[in-house]
């Protein structure tokens, strides 16, 4: 009790309405979780105080957020000349123009985000970006996209690791989903540990892969340049038998839409920016710019090497594979560290979107378009219920198709450029703004997640800038939504719309929600009902029936007991003990020809609901053992959650259960 300890820290907060004090108590209690093999498993449990240590620096930030990004190198130049091989081997010497293209984009898209991180420092990316500037609708086909987008993540980057690792060892190759799902519930696991810890285990292999790909391509283009290269020795079967397709404008715009594989990723830092260290934007910011620099070198090495060596798209072995083994002559050290590096990056590549699903989800659940529960952090400070939900949607698609980078790819990038779309877009329309502001005059104040909106002299180069840009993106996206379609695009296309459509279902519930129980306009706290009617069921008469009926007599002087006549010998005995005990409660006696309990208890109480008074309030008293024992305790039919699961819905009726402690051990 409070009287037993040292007097608690509390001030009284006055009522402005009628000057009353109305005393707040605040007390910290001491009690931290106890170990289990949660702990074990992610870590102990943090507090709240340690969240602005669980923070991140830029390197480690670029292994987090820039992981997604850097492996699509992996797999990005090999799509564009999956496309190219219906046109014959010639067609590759397009590779590298079209990836000169890709950069020039991810370019203008790069830029376009680090504006996002510096006018949206609480993060969000696009789904804020077009909620504040576009309106509720785009901000919601931008939350759908991004998450698809993040579920699509991790099941492309598992499945090209795993590929990696089968170009290798072909023989595993009939247990790619196996090791997929596997890879899928380890990076889980990583990430429920917190974004610090979990960012500081994934630096090293991401950084050790960007420094290796930098000396295998540093090493193939001083072979290129010496006359050394040479070509792939004995390349796998190329798909295409033949010229199939004529290389024209179609098909290089096909080839071009599947190289953009290369810039998702990308937003990630942009939804992540509360996970940096102060200044946050700043860091954010400077992570991005460098994420953009090694992602361009890498991509366009990669390009430019692979049409050099003569490397064929097989899922057989990766372009990446045969490229290594070409630089290095053989599958040698160096080689298996590409391969090893590769693989590691790839599946690595999935805490991109282990780090920025959960947040954005967060981001959300907060405005009412998700489950309120993906707004709560974990033990280890980290949104754990968007973690798990992620993996689990993940592995279902990874299953559903079969780890197959190909199959999946065509779902991919709409879902991203539909965001960089609507991210520039926003934005140009933000820069349209600040130049309606008169420039001796303060801009908007903006929101808790936007900076306030000042006049800028250079408003019309940026706005025209952004606008370039969502014309890029979006002529992308639709490039590829017509040259995907057949593909498994249209799939994307239709699962967008019905998750807008589950967005707006939850977000429109929490709003009716609100306002039914909003205290605006809601006057004075309505009088006390009238009357309390007690009913309480009656299996037997003992100690906790007894227990139970003298807590209803403390809640009103009308109590009904109420017996289900199961067996009629058992009615009987409770009618005899009930005239001994019964302190005078009347006892109701149900016959139940079916022996059912539940069914007559439940008409009974809607034949009195129906009969009650205005403000008569029904309370449904049951008596209830609890055993300290937990295998006894299973054999009671809990009472009170069956007609609570039955009631609840029914308005002004109360279940309250009286428990009666059973110690099996000293026998009372």
């Amino acid at each position: 009790m409070d009287g037993m300890c040292s007097p608690p820290n509390w001030y009284p907060m006055i009522n402005q309405s009628d000057n009353s004090q109305t005393p707040i108590i605040e007390r910290t209690t001491e009690y931290k979780p106890l170990r289990s093999w949660r702990s074990w498993l992610i870590g102990r449990p943090l507090s709240t105080a340690d969240a602005p240590h669980e923070t991140i620096g830029k390197m480690v930030g670029l292994a987090v957020f820039a992981s997604d990004a850097l492996s699509s190198n992996a797999y990005a130049t090999q799509e564009m000349m999956v496309v190219l091989a219906a046109a014959g081997t010639i067609a590759f010497g397009y590779v590298f123009p079209i990836s000169l293209a890709i950069v020039i984009l991810l370019a203008i898209v790069s830029i376009s985000y680090i504006q996002v991180i510096h006018a949206y420092p609480d993060g969000g990316g696009a789904y804020v970006v077009a909620r504040d500037n576009l309106g509720e609708l785009a901000g919601l086909i931008a939350a759908a996209s991004l998450l698809t987008d993040y579920i699509l993540t991790v099941s492309v980057s598992i499945s090209s690791g795993v590929a990696q690792i089968i170009s290798a060892y072909p023989v595993l190759y009939e247990y790619r989903v196996v090791l997929a799902v596997a890879a899928v519930a380890l990076i889980m696991l990583l990430n429920l540990r917190g974004v610090r810890e979990s960012g500081a285990a994934i630096a090293v292999p991401s950084l050790s892969f960007v420094v290796i790909m930098f000396l295998t391509l540093g090493a193939g283009l001083f072979k290129y340049f010496s006359g050394s290269l040479g070509f792939v020795i004995d390349p796998p079967e190329i798909h295409a038998h033949g010229i199939t397709s004529v290389l024209g404008p179609l098909l290089i715009l096909h080839a071009f839409s599947s190289g953009t594989a290369a810039l998702t990723g990308i937003e990630a830092i942009s939804n992540g920016i509360t996970a940096f260290k102060e200044p946050r934007s700043k860091n954010a910011a400077i992570t991005l710019s460098w994420m953009g620099f090694i992602l361009a070198s890498l991509f366009l090495g990669i390009s430019f090497l692979a049409s050099r060596v003569g490397a064929v798209p097989s899922e057989i072995e990766t372009v990446i594979s045969q490229l290594a083994r070409t630089i290095f002559g053989g599958q040698g050290f160096m080689y298996l560290a590409v391969i090893l590096g590769t693989t590691i990056i790839l599946i690595l590549a999935a805490n991109t979107a282990f780090a920025g699903f959960p947040r954005l989800g967060a981001l959300m659940a907060g405005d009412g378009f998700l489950p309120r529960q993906l707004t709560y952090r974990g033990s280890r400070l980290v949104y754990s219920r968007g973690i798990v939900a992620l993996a689990i949607l993940s592995s279902l698609l990874i299953v559903i198709f079969q780890a197959s980078v190909t199959r999946l790819i065509p779902l991919y990038a709409i879902g991203v450029f539909m965001s960089f779309t609507l991210a520039q877009f926003g934005m140009a329309l933000r820069w349209q703004r600040s130049g309606k502001i008169h420039p001796d005059h303060e801009g908007d104040q903006g929101s808790e997640r936007v900076s306030r909106l000042n006049y800028d002299r250079m408003w019309r180069i940026k706005m025209i800038f952004n606008g370039f840009g969502a014309f890029c993106t979006g002529l992308v996206m639709v490039v590829f939504a017509v040259t995907k379609f057949q593909d498994g695009a249209y799939v994307v296309l239709i699962l967008i719309p019905i998750l807008i459509w589950a967005l707006w279902l939850i977000h429109n519930h929490y709003r009716q929600l609100a306002k039914k129980l909003s205290l605006d306009n809601f006057g004075v706290i309505p009088p006390h009902a009238m009357r309390h009617r007690i009913i309480m069921p009656v299996s037997g008469v003992h100690q906790g029936t007894l227990s139970a009926l003298r807590y209803a007599r403390m809640l009103s002087d009308d109590v009904t007991a109420v017996h289900i006549v199961i067996e009629p010998e058992d009615a009987e005995k409770v009618r005899r003990k009930w005239e001994t005990w019964g302190e005078g409660v009347r006892l109701v006696v149900l016959d139940s020809p079916y022996r059912l309990f539940v069914e007559p208890l439940l008409e009974y109480i809607a034949d009195i609901a129906e009969q009650r008074q205005p403000g008569e309030t029904i309370t449904v008293v049951v008596p209830e053992f609890v055993s300290d024992n937990r295998f006894s305790g299973a054999l009671h039919t809990n009472t009170a959650n069956i007609l609570r699961d039955q009631l609840k819905h029914q308005h002004g009726i109360v279940i309250t259960n009286v428990p009666y402690h059973v110690h099996e051990k000293d026998g009372h």
